[in-house]
């Protein structure tokens, strides 16, 4: 019985090419499918330095569990001109006689800023700036009924 051997195959120019092609393909695709995401999702930022904001980390969770312990809820629309705040209490009743103060801006540019002191209008709050398309930033300040600030971020965008 004889067996047949057949010889060893040759590595090539051409199969060296589909290595590297596959290698350098793999590592493309996904530092720019990573990119994508970066560049499309949040900013990230939360603080500027986050040694500072570590010292006080344990008062302001507290003052935070204090203010979700409210209950308010903030809805915020922007159109014509005019940005209008929602704010309700935990039976679902508008909040009302707060003293809304708002800094809109973009999250990771700080150049756009601007401050606004809501009126009261309706059932609910708003002031009139121009914001342009993209994403935004509401950074609210709310006091009301002598139980000190209440704060929330919220992300919106203009289209």
């Amino acid at each position: 019985m004889t067996s047949k051997i057949s010889p060893p195959r040759e590595f090539t120019g051409r199969h060296m090419a589909l290595v590297m092609t596959l290698f350098f393909g793999t590592i493309i695709t996904v530092n720019l499918t990573m990119a994508y995401f970066a560049s499309t999702t949040w900013s990230g930022l939360v603080v500027p330095n986050s040694y500072v904001a570590s010292q006080t980390f344990d008062a302001d969770t507290a003052q935070r569990r204090q203010e979700a312990a409210r209950g308010w809820t903030a809805r915020t629309t922007y159109a014509d001109g005019r940005f209008r705040l929602a704010l309700t209490s935990a039976s679902g009743r508008p909040v009302s006689g707060a003293t809304v103060r708002v800094t809109i801006g973009h999250p990771v540019n700080a150049t756009l800023d601007r401050t606004l002191t809501l009126i009261a209008a309706g059932d609910g709050y708003e002031g009139e700036t121009v914001l342009t398309p993209g994403r935004w930033e509401a950074r609210l300040a709310v006091e009301a009924g002598g139980q000190g600030a209440w704060h929330r971020n919220i992300r919106f965008s203009v289209r």
